[in-house]
């Protein structure tokens, strides 16, 4: 394989790579998955979780 068709594979890679990884950042945290870390912060907090 010569090194620009090395060259145009990773590339194509890399900008593939990067598209899947910013949709997943657009969808955002779903809420049940807010409402869990919620749930974790106040036990954190809470008196009973201080002994």
């Amino acid at each position: 394989m010569t090194n620009s068709r090395k060259d145009e594979r990773e590339r194509a890679i890399d900008e593939n790579l990067k598209r899947v990884f910013d949709q997943t950042l657009e969808e955002g945290i779903p809420d049940r998955f807010k409402n869990l870390l919620n749930q974790l912060k106040q036990q954190e907090s809470s008196p009973e979780s201080q002994k």
